[in-house]
């Protein structure tokens, strides 16, 4: 018998929607941002700079395929849950087929660009002579699978759309645990270093396509046959928050790599303590980087049930829990920078730059959050090219001027300058998406 997805997010408390779709959506993310973590960790052990450089750069290449996978799935949990608040299930099983087969199509179109571009845009960040040539083996290796990722993750947000929050952190966290297990085993024990965690990774993903397909097909039965003569119309409808949704995503790894060229010329100390990080940020704030998405069904579902005092709520339950959450991770990472610094072998620019992002950089997130907070906002109540004017006037405005002028100042200072155009935009985001919920009402 086919089950039929039922609007769970329009009862019960708001705030406890956002808690629950939040910190599970987070533990599911984080899993995937782990990934990352745990290959850095293992090859800092090396103690070779040039290599924990070399996977800096691939990082902030990486970082744009996974900036465009989380914004087709903004695009696929605001389409899908309005279809499933709205009642309309079979509409919304269609949707989901069609929209792992787009994501499918997308995710290996990028990844042979980016391989037949690869030297180049290496360069283009900055990478010279054996970091260049140890990053571009790395993604050779890691490239092939992003479809993969793609699809895993959109399985991910295929479940959250329909409430299944837990049965969607398990899919990522599946994955994260045989990245855990597989590391050593590759990395040391079997000699191949760099090579070793490009394996993992391609392995990885793998496990996190099989749990995420699972879920949705055989546990939630949530997948359609695909249909001809529905497929461009659904890919309209996903387009039409997708797009915008990439384009806002796009941004931030946009400005990361204006960063990231910009420490490139202190050194390879620098650009290996600016991947250190890149890579601690989504797993110290994951709760905030999981809030546009866990948001987005909560939102969207209401939006459908023509519930517009309990969208006001929700977006006030979100604000709260950001602040609270960012709190909680600021006072963890100023407690633990000397062991932090001590775990992935960090001297010198590399040094400097964890300890100041342990310290007092970490504050920016206040205002990141409510940025990300905004988008859901804006993305899942009909105002997704707001979405992607802020987070592009984040990336531009808001940070290669700022940035720029910082760099006179040794790395801290780029990382510095980055964070105050974070908070004057995100400040001004969370503004204007209050004004967009006052007026829905009316």
């Amino acid at each position: 018998m086919t089950l039929v997805p039922t609007p769970r997010f329009v009862t019960g408390s708001p705030l406890r929607h956002v808690v629950v779709m939040a910190s599970t959506g987070a533990i599911g993310l984080v899993a995937v941002f782990v990934v990352d973590l745990i290959n850095l960790f293992y090859i800092s052990r090396l103690g070779e700079q040039a290599t924990a450089a070399a996977v800096g750069f691939a990082g902030v290449v990486g970082f744009f395929h996974t900036s465009v996978c989380i914004g087709l799935m903004i695009g696929i949990t605001a389409t899908v849950s309005r279809k499933i608040g709205a009642g309309h299930a079979a509409q919304a099983r269609r949707m989901a087929s069609h929209s792992l087969l787009l994501m499918a199509g997308i995710a290996a179109v990028l990844a042979l660009a980016t391989l037949v571009f690869l030297a180049p845009l290496l360069s283009a960040l900055g990478a010279r002579g054996e970091v260049a040539v140890l990053a571009q083996r790395y993604l050779t290796v890691t490239m092939p699978s992003v479809p993969l990722l793609a699809v895993g993750m959109a399985s991910s947000a295929l479940l959250r759309s329909v409430g299944a929050a837990r049965r969607a952190m398990v899919v990522t966290l599946g994955a994260a645990a045989v990245t855990a297990v597989l590391d050593p085993l590759f990395i040391f024990y079997f000699g191949m270093g760099l090579d070793g965690a490009a394996v993992v990774s391609v392995i990885s993903r793998s496990v996190l396509l099989t749990i995420g397909l699972h879920g949705v097909g055989r546990v939630h039965h949530m997948l359609a046959p695909i249909e001809r003569a529905h497929f461009w119309t659904d890919a309209r409808a996903l387009s039409a928050v997708a797009g915008p949704a990439v384009m806002t995503n796009l941004a931030t790894p946009v400005g990361a790599a204006f960063v990231t060229h910009s420490v490139a010329q202190f050194g390879a100390s620098a650009v290996a303590g600016q991947a250190t990080v890149d890579r601690l940020t989504p797993v110290a704030f994951g709760l905030i980087y999981a809030l546009s998405g866990a948001v987005g069904p909560i939102l969207a579902q209401n939006l459908g049930a023509k519930r517009y005092d309990r969208v006001q709520q929700t977006l006030r339950a979100s604000l709260g829990f950001m602040v609270a959450a960012v709190a909680a991770a600021w006072l963890l990472l100023a407690l633990l920078q000397g062991p932090l610094t001590r775990a992935f072998a960090l001297d010198g620019q590399a040094a400097l730059l964890l300890q100041a992002f342990c310290s007092w950089l970490a504050a920016g997130f206040f205002f990141a959050g409510a940025l990300f907070v905004a988008n859901a906002a804006f993305n899942n109540l009909g105002r997704p090219l707001w979405s992607t004017g802020f987070n592009w006037a984040r990336a531009t405005l808001g940070t290669i001027p700022l940035a720029w002028w910082g760099a006179r100042y040794g790395p801290v200072g780029v990382l510095a300058g980055q964070a105050l155009g974070t908070a004057l935009f995100g400040a001004l985001a969370m503004w204007m998406a209050v004004r967009l919920t006052a007026r829905l009402g009316k």
